[in-house]
């Protein structure tokens, strides 16, 4: 009984589009740079009272 999967290194040009297919890549989250503005402007506040005292 052969077997019915579809195996791409059998044929060497369903192997090349196997291979080269790009990947989707995911946008860039902006949830990094939201937190590293906040820990930036709390970082700012605090010196600000500080010197201020």
């Amino acid at each position: 009984m052969p077997d019915e999967a579809a195996d791409p290194s059998m044929n060497t040009e369903a192997f090349r589009a196997f291979t080269e297919t790009p990947e989707e890549s995911a946008p860039a989250s902006k949830t990094p740079l939201i937190i590293g503005g906040a820990v930036l402007a709390v970082i700012v506040v605090a010196v600000i009272l500080w010197l201020a005292l």
